[in-house]
């Protein structure tokens, strides 16, 4: 390849690949038992304990008089050969032939999304600190987890990827063929998803301008050194600061990704009608492994940091938007490196949940740090099987008989757009939109350095439970109420699994929130309930880890009955609107409810555009042809939607004010994402052995305050522990004895007043050492005199 025009420098195959079907499995290979192992199928749990746990979860959040309701409603949906009977068996019937009764669904919840996925869908990894020493922190960097991440691929689609376990148990892997060379596409009737397996290419973002490079060779070996790909980093970056920086967003055709997902879909239309310029560009980024977005900006303040890799950041000068939010692209996998060698990832959720992408990340964190190790011991193994391509221009041999001949595409390209008055409005306005949006959110982080992990464990607590419960009771402490809080539980160790939601609320944890906040409750009685709190939280984890929640199986059956009731509608009315999206409105025109719930608390039950989006059948979500509706059997009558959905309790439960994930390892410093409601929070946390980091977002709410309000929490319940733990372990009141000899009560053995009882105490403090030592010139180690070697100056010799 070598014609100077953009649709001959495509790479091989560009031109819309072949799209695989969602639920994607990796590519058969020598180690596809590895990446494919044989696993159980989620369960449908038995109706009438979902609908018990769906009780409790709501007991705390109604009034006596709601839940009482609640409960005549579960009732009469239970009789028998009633309602819930029939559309228990109906959801076995269409599960018998499904990898996962919940799968289709759950896609089309997420594709149907129709506001933008900036701070609604995408949530962002921070990388830990870098190891390496570097000259340049940002390329450098950059060009490292480039080379990292095609390693990671390389062994990926060669077999060679370790399967995740989980304490032995073997995980689901099938997400990972969605992480790569996949891409959001809007439609005027919501989205799809197109997956490009055979994609070689990555995208480069500075300042708005698009630049693209081939990575891989036929057998996915990385075709560059990192030496190499900091090259063509540095080539990109000297061409694009030649643009002034004022011009940048004008012109800045990422910043439509940011749009409500229909004006999108139209302004892409209008991208490909235009010209076949247009067309090419569009379908290299959006068939790129993923895209690099080099930013010119470094923030030092974490709330700034959170921000920039959530939504982008907001910079006015001379009325013209210079921040980094005109440098994304949210539809695909982004690595984001800021000026300062700051990195971290924002990912499109669709097709894969944040257990994924924590994998991905943590490899390529930890290949890093091997490289470093290479750098002082060269026997330093690497943890990638990936060889270096016999194409690379710094191979030592070159290529053998049985490689081919391949033509890449070494020195990055420029994408020249040639935009219409119209797609120059439409990026124009997105700029608005998302600058409003930004404008909005407010996000803060804490890191908070008192004790982690490793302290909550010895005081015989569950960390995520811990720090749960520690929410719970900073928003109760500061709001004097508890909300819906949703955290997710991972699946993956059944067939196609996804999360399944814990309802954090619970009878214990409103129990122990009002006994910490109470002036009455005493130390011990305040921990005994967080004991009980934490314990029940431990149990409801572990339930819904083993696909016996609630929310997934009443969504599941909601779902199905939005399905029937669309396919009753388009067998009455064929060629009309009802198969391109379920409007949302049934029953006399009752609006459904439109709770949340999923990794980070987003499937919404509102079905719009539920049917037509199926990744199950023929006319899958991925094509965005036809509609599904026709698979459906017809029913003979309307199909009635239940009390139970209808009750408001469901919506209830199911907007989750609080949406909290715990995600992370030594690899990340934060994690985080976007509120799901209006007046609700977006909460990440890590939890390490040392410490806690956590990410708040919301809506101009009092985030900064509610950080705050947990960080004293934190540190009340601390001292909590300790006092506690001093309490039981302190030690007898030494006794005289009838010689009048002073001795220890344990021991019985003499007390010897010298200063060494100071010395024997501390040792007793079990790693609280340093609380109540006294004073340090006090111990004998202060006392010591050194010895007086050197020569002692005068100050007037300095």
């Amino acid at each position: 390849m070598s014609s100077s025009t953009i649709n001959d420098l495509l790479p091989s195959e560009i031109t819309l690949t072949k799209l695989s079907n969602i639920p994607h499995e990796p590519k058969r290979s020598k180690s596809s038992a590895l990446l494919t192992p044989n696993l159980p199928k989620l369960p449908i749990p038995p109706l009438k304990e979902t609908l018990n746990k769906y009780l409790i979860s709501l007991k705390e959040l109604q009034t006596n008089e709601e839940h009482l309701k609640t409960k005549e409603i579960i009732k009469e949906f239970l009789k028998p050969n009633g309602e819930g009977e029939k559309w228990q068996k109906k959801l076995k019937e269409y599960s018998k032939d499904k990898d996962s009764y919940i799968e289709e669904f759950w896609y089309e919840s997420y594709l149907s999304h129709s506001d933008s996925v900036v701070l609604s869908l995408n949530p962002f990894f921070v990388l830990s600190s870098d190891v390496t020493p570097r000259s340049d922190p940002q390329l450098s960097r950059a060009a490292s987890l480039i080379l990292s991440s095609l390693s990671f691929i390389h062994d990926l689609r060669n077999g060679y990827l370790q399967a995740d376990t989980v304490r032995g148990i073997p995980l689901d892997m099938s997400q990972y063929g969605r992480l790569f060379g996949a891409c959001r596409v809007p439609t005027d009737r919501g989205c799809r998803m197109e997956v490009h397996e055979e994609s070689k290419h990555i995208v480069v973002l500075r300042r708005g301008q698009f630049y693209w490079f081939d990575c891989l060779d036929s057998k996915n070996r990385p075709i560059f050194t990192d030496r190499e790909i900091l090259s063509n980093l540095e080539a990109i970056v000297k061409d694009a600061d030649r643009t002034p920086v004022h011009s940048v967003a004008a012109n800045s055709v990422g910043i439509l990704s940011t749009e409500s997902r229909k004006i999108w879909s139209h302004l892409r239309s209008e991208l490909i009608k235009s010209n076949k310029l247009n067309a090419s560009c569009l379908s290299v980024v959006e068939s790129a492994l993923f895209v690099v977005c080099l930013d010119d900006a470094g923030p030092e303040d974490l709330a700034e940091l959170c921000g920039n890799f959530l939504c982008g950041g907001y910079k006015l000068e001379g009325g013209v938007q210079t921040g980094t939010c005109t440098n994304r692209w949210y539809d695909k996998l982004q690595i984001i490196v800021c000026s300062n060698g700051e990195a971290g990832i924002n990912f499109e959720h669709t097709g894969v949940d944040g257990h994924t992408v924590l994998r991905y990340a943590a490899d390529v964190y930890t290949e890093l740090v091997l490289l470093f190790a290479k750098t002082i011991n060269p026997s330093t193994p690497s943890l990638f099987k990936s060889k270096q391509s016999p194409f690379c221009k710094s191979a030592k041999s070159p290529p053998k008989e049985e490689d081919g001949e391949e033509e890449f595409e070494f020195q990055p390209k420029k994408l020249e757009w040639k935009l219409t008055p119209d797609l120059l409005a439409g990026i124009r306005y997105a700029e608005t939109r998302i600058s409003d949006l930004i404008c909005q959110n407010d996000s803060q982080a804490l890191e908070f350095k008192g004790y982690g992990g490793d302290f909550i464990k010895r005081h015989g607590f569950s960390p995520d439970a811990f720090v749960q419960m520690a929410i719970q009771a900073a928003y109760y402490g500061l709001y004097g109420r508890v909300e819906s809080t949703y955290e997710p539980a991972m699946t993956k160790a059944f067939l196609h699994g996804r999360t399944e939601a814990i309802r954090t609320v619970q009878p214990e944890s409103v129990a122990f929130v009002k006994a910490f906040c109470s002036d009455h409750a005493s130390v011990h009685d305040k921990i005994e309930a967080l004991r009980k709190a934490c314990k029940r939280h431990t149990q409801l984890t572990k339930e819904c880890s083993q696909g016996l929640g609630q929310d997934r199986h009443l969504y599941a059956m909601y779902s199905l009955i939005q399905r029937d009731i669309q396919a009753y509608h388009a067998s009455r009315a064929r060629g009309s609107s009802a198969t391109n999206g379920v409007s949302g409105k049934y029953n006399n025109g009752t609006e459904d409810s439109n709770g949340h719930s999923d990794d980070t608390g987003r499937i919404s039950p509102n079905s719009q555009s539920a049917i037509a989006f199926s990744p199950q059948t023929q006319t899958s979500v991925l094509s965005g042809e036809g509609s599904a509706i026709d698979d459906v059997p017809i029913p003979d009558q309307k199909p009635r939607v239940p009390a139970l959905f209808k009750d408001p309790a469901y919506n209830l439960l199911g907007t989750s004010v609080l949406s909290t994930s715990n995600c992370g390892n030594p690899a990340l410093r934060l994690f985080g994402f976007g509120p799901v409601t209006p007046e609700g929070y977006g909460i990440g946390y890590i939890i390490k052995d040392e410490g806690i980091s956590i990410c708040m977002s919301s809506k101009h709410l009092q985030t900064r305050r509610l950080l705050q309000t947990l960080q004293a929490y934190l540190n009340e319940v601390q001292k909590m522990l300790i006092g506690l733990w001093k309490e039981a372990n302190e030690r007898p009141e030494a006794f005289m004895d009838h010689t009048g000899v002073m001795r220890d009560a344990r021991t019985g053995k003499k007390v010897e007043m010298d200063g060494d009882e100071d010395k024997e105490e501390d040792g007793m403090l079990g790693g609280f050492g340093f609380f109540d030592v006294g004073v340090q010139a006090a111990l004998p180690q202060a006392r010591r005199r050194r010895p007086a070697v050197g020569k002692q100056l005068v100050i007037a010799e300095y």
